[in-house]
């Protein structure tokens, strides 16, 4: 009987699961991770700090369907090390996990800017639901709010913490939201429809520091202007978590490198998701990973398979507003695009050679997977 041990259970790890059992019945399947739940969403921790969604709500695969599949989940366990010699993972309390065929899917960390007092309390990032619930725990007796960042998990948290009654003002490096998933126009309007709903913005600017002895009590800009502050939230992207990789001496770059098997450079070693990355390219999305832990799962049940490149595409709500985002944006308009827009509505189809390449979509995204199709075709 094959032992399959894999690390993470985000939608990588959880993904390559379904599908090592779905090649190999009576293999024995493992999953480790450091949370307290099975798989949830992330993407819904905002509403959970809303207080429109309950816990439960956020997970994704429940008890029943580990025991449906024959998938052991151990929860609370961290792995320090991997003695690749003896295939064998170690966990935080020194036990040894086997394995003939490994996965690495530890998924990414927030990236914290090096901004001065950022470790003070009530100084956040949302990853996790224990981070969501310490900052429910802070923003009940908050009343400004600043969000360091324009990333669209954030700006969801921030609306998130509007609905909970604070001022929340938005700080962005760039000059404009969303920068990777909307260009100057859409962005514009992004904005305008935001401020309509309670959001304040200081766009082309950075964070000098965050203001208070042990608590933050306030953002100094560089501009020198400050903001109150009695809660700071992080939100200026993800890096791949490499702790167990570069204690393995794997290569790594943006992710561990892989090839189109998911394999590393370490034999019955694979990487997929968020902390993988295939020809130097590494999106850190929804997408990305749960075809990489597709991919990963088939091979480890020694069931051929190469994974392609994806467009990167991004749909989901902000502050309840509808967004649509897939391959080539073009922000600097130089190809040819269709645009519709209206003060609810802004469509951009790009296309380069007559081929559609690229979309942007706002306030309606009816049409959004069969656009996406045409641009993967």
């Amino acid at each position: 009987m094959k032992k399959y041990l894999i690390i993470g259970n985000g939608v990588a790890g959880t993904t390559a699961a379904q599908e090592i059992r779905k090649n190999d019945s009576q293999g024995r399947i493992t999953i480790l991770t450091q949370e307290t739940m099975p798989f949830y969403s992330r993407i819904r921790l905002p509403d959970y700090v809303a207080g429109t969604a309950h816990e439960s709500d956020l997970v994704i695969r429940k008890d029943q369907w580990y025991l449906d599949q024959q998938i052991d989940l151990k929860t609370g366990v961290t792995v320090v090390n991997i003695d690749s010699d003896n295939k064998k993972a170690i966990d935080h309390k020194g036990s040894p996990w086997e394995f003939d065929a490994l996965l690495i899917a530890t998924g990414s960390m927030p990236f914290i800017p090096p901004v001065k007092g950022s470790d003070k309390k009530h100084a956040f990032a949302l990853r996790t639901v224990d981070d969501a619930q310490n900052i429910i725990q802070a923003a009940s007796n908050a009343r400004n709010a600043v969000l360091i960042g324009g990333g669209l998990l954030g700006l969801e948290a921030a609306n998130a913490l509007i609905k909970k009654g604070l001022s929340v003002t938005v700080v962005e490096f760039f000059d404009r939201l969303l920068p990777r998933q909307m260009d100057t126009q859409g962005a514009l309007l992004l904005k305008t429809m935001l401020e309509k709903q309670g959001f304040k913005f200081r766009l082309g600017t950075k964070t000098k520091q965050l203001s208070g002895e042990k608590t933050v009590t306030g953002v100094e800009l560089e501009s020198g202007e400050v903001l109150d502050a009695d809660l700071a939230l992080f939100s200026a992207g993800v890096r791949s978590n490499l702790d167990l990789p570069k204690k393995l001496g794997m290569e790594t770059d943006t992710g561990v490198v892989v090839d189109a098997h998911m394999a590393t450079g370490i034999e019955n070693i694979y990487a997929a998701g968020d902390v993988a990355q295939f020809e130097k390219t590494n999106f850190c999305i929804w997408p990305e990973a749960q075809e990489q832990g597709r991919i990963a799962g088939a091979n480890m049940a020694g069931h051929l398979e190469k994974f392609n490149t994806i467009v990167p595409s991004n749909r989901l709500k902000v502050a309840g507003i509808e967004l649509g985002s897939a391959g080539d944006i073009d922000p600097e308009d130089v190809l040819d695009s269709d645009i519709k827009k209206s003060d609810h509505l802004y469509r951009k189809l790009v296309k380069k050679g007559g081929k559609l390449v690229g979309c942007i979509m706002l306030g309606d995204i009816s049409d959004f997977s069969n656009i996406v199709k045409t641009i993967n075709s």
